[in-house]
């Protein structure tokens, strides 16, 4: 091994896992707005399909 090549691994970035963890926070926020967004209105959606099947 010469120097280039040990100073690379000793200095070189660890993003091995870094992509894996970011697409893990997008999902957990995706998540968290599709949860509050159904909490807002679920009750108007639930009134919308009891009208539908109301009707049919």
């Amino acid at each position: 091994m010469n120097r280039k090549e040990v100073k690379n691994m000793l200095f070189a970035p660890k993003e091995k896992g870094q992509g894996l963890v970011e697409y893990a926070l997008i999902l957990v926020l995706v998540a968290v707005v599709v949860i509050v967004i159904l909490a807002l209105l679920g009750p108007a959606i639930g009134k919308i399909f009891s009208n539908i099947v109301n009707a049919v």
